[in-house]
């Protein structure tokens, strides 16, 4: 314990155990710090932060006083309320977001922390603080800060779509980008496209629009265009939201020919194509895109900087037609009063523009590979084999073998402290019962193999 928390601990047995009691005054600054032979600045903290939780209060020129409130004593510690539900997007997300840190999470859509460029960020947290008033304590600008923008509009450059200003802007994230852009272009009752399988939190956020949702079968080199050319002509999407690149959760990435098709069909259809580019810096080489021969006509994309560099730290982006930028503007102010925090796009330009961040891309890249490559061989080992074996990213695409269902394998791994994504989450249609979806760099402990040999061996055992 520091000595600010020694005192705080002292106070707090003394009003609990009634040595202190409601109305009380504390002792005085001056004298505390002297029984207890810490200076007076640290006395000021510890009162002060009694003084947050509600347990004293300062009255001015008079001191601090005991209140009342602490009968009966202060319970910090948040229950974990455990009910049943559906094994849905919902019950994936919180089972991955607010699990313990002794619960392992293979069905996660993250990186671990040490994966992630944790000196750089601190480094850029010190500067940080260093900055001047305004950045510390005013709003953000409405489209967000210029710094980070020309830093992707330098990155969109360099994969050949050169864009100006006006057609970008920041967002409190990407799961803001896309529900700005939903609010924006979409009405209840109308119907978007999304592939079967696709990332579960769009089919969350589309069903909180009271949109129609229509899934495209996805094959290993994109969305089966036939099926894709026939729901056009028959539905007339308004949307349709895809990763081209390291698909969310097959790991495929767009084929040319696939690519260009969809666009054709767009472009008869009338059909506008959100494309989230969230996974882009994890290709070894980059493959097709949508936005780039689009050229932001019909293609609106769109991506975040949780999975390279921080989900604590949360900023997303929109690259789109300059007049569609304006309304979505608009929308942002109306939602948010302005774009995200300056605090936070600030650190994100320090990380991005600094010599490091290319390093750290590399060497994640490198991780990935060689834990993509020993999952594979582990999971064979249980007679679970991936869909294909993607070209980068973090996510296996994994069938299970005959019989078994992963919404009941995901169920039971959960009682065990394994957290999975089974198939059907990701599913339209619901045919994805034999698969899950893993994130290799949550496969490297031993247990997560162990607890699935058990469970799985129970569910084909009928127990």
């Amino acid at each position: 314990m520091t000595r600010t928390e020694m005192l705080i601990a002292d106070i707090r047995s003394q009003i609990i155990g009634g040595a202190l009691s409601a109305g009380e005054r504390l002792p005085s600054v001056r004298g505390y710090a002297a029984k207890m032979q810490v200076s007076p600045s640290t006395v000021v903290e510890a009162y002060e932060r009694l003084a947050a939780t509600g347990m004293i209060r300062a009255r001015r020129g008079a001191g601090f006083f005991v209140t009342g409130s602490h009968q009966p004593p202060l319970n910090l510690v948040e229950k974990n309320v455990d009910y049943q539900r559906d094994v849905d997007p919902f019950w994936v997300s919180r089972q991955a977001l607010d699990a313990d840190r002794d619960v392992l999470k293979p069905g996660c859509g993250w990186l671990p922390a040490d994966w992630m460029p944790v000196e750089p960020l601190r480094k850029a947290m010190r500067q940080l603080a260093r900055s001047d008033a305004s950045l510390l304590c005013d709003y953000g600008t409405t489209r967000g800060a210029t710094a980070l923008r020309r830093l992707l509009l330098a990155r969109f450059a360099s994969e050949g779509l050169t864009t100006p200003m006006e057609q970008i802007m920041l967002t409190g994230s990407g799961t803001q980008a896309l529900d700005l852009i939903c609010r924006f272009l979409l009405r209840p009752g109308d119907t978007v496209l999304v592939d079967d399988p696709c990332y579960f939190n769009f089919q969350a956020l589309l069903r909180a629009h009271q949109v129609t949702i229509v899934g495209v079968p996805f094959t290993p080199t994109g969305p089966d265009v036939a099926v894709f050319e026939s729901v056009l002509s028959q539905s007339r999407p308004r949307l349709y939201i895809t990763n081209s690149a390291l698909h969310n959760p097959t790991g495929a990435s767009l084929s040319p020919q696939t690519a260009w098709r969809l666009l054709n069909a767009a472009r008869e259809h009338d059909l506008i194509i959100v494309e989230d580019d969230i996974f882009a810096e994890f290709e070894p080489e980059l493959s097709s895109r949508l936005a780039i021969p689009d050229g932001l006509e019909r293609v609106i994309r769109m991506g975040s900087f949780s999975k390279t560099l921080s989900a604590s730290v949360r900023c997303g982006y929109i690259a789109c037609r300059p007049e569609w930028i304006e309304g979505l503007t608009d929308l942002q102010i109306a939602t948010s009063f302005g774009g995200p925090s300056p605090m936070t796009t600030q650190l994100l330009a320090a990380v991005l523009s600094g010599g490091s961040y290319r390093k750290h891309l590399d060497e994640v890249v490198r991780r990935l590979s060689k834990a993509r490559k020993d999952a594979v061989e582990r999971l064979a080992a249980l007679g679970i084999t991936p869909w294909l074996v993607p070209r980068g990213g973090f996510y296996l695409w994994c069938r299970l073998p005959a019989g078994l269902d992963s919404t009941e394998i995901a169920r039971r791994c959960r009682l065990h402290n394994v957290v999975l994504a089974p198939g059907n989450v990701f599913s339209v249609s619901q045919s994805a019962g034999e698969f899950l979806r893993f994130n290799v760099a949550h496969l490297s402990d031993e247990r997560v193999y162990s607890v699935l040999k058990e469970v799985m061996a129970a569910c084909s055992a009928g127990d």
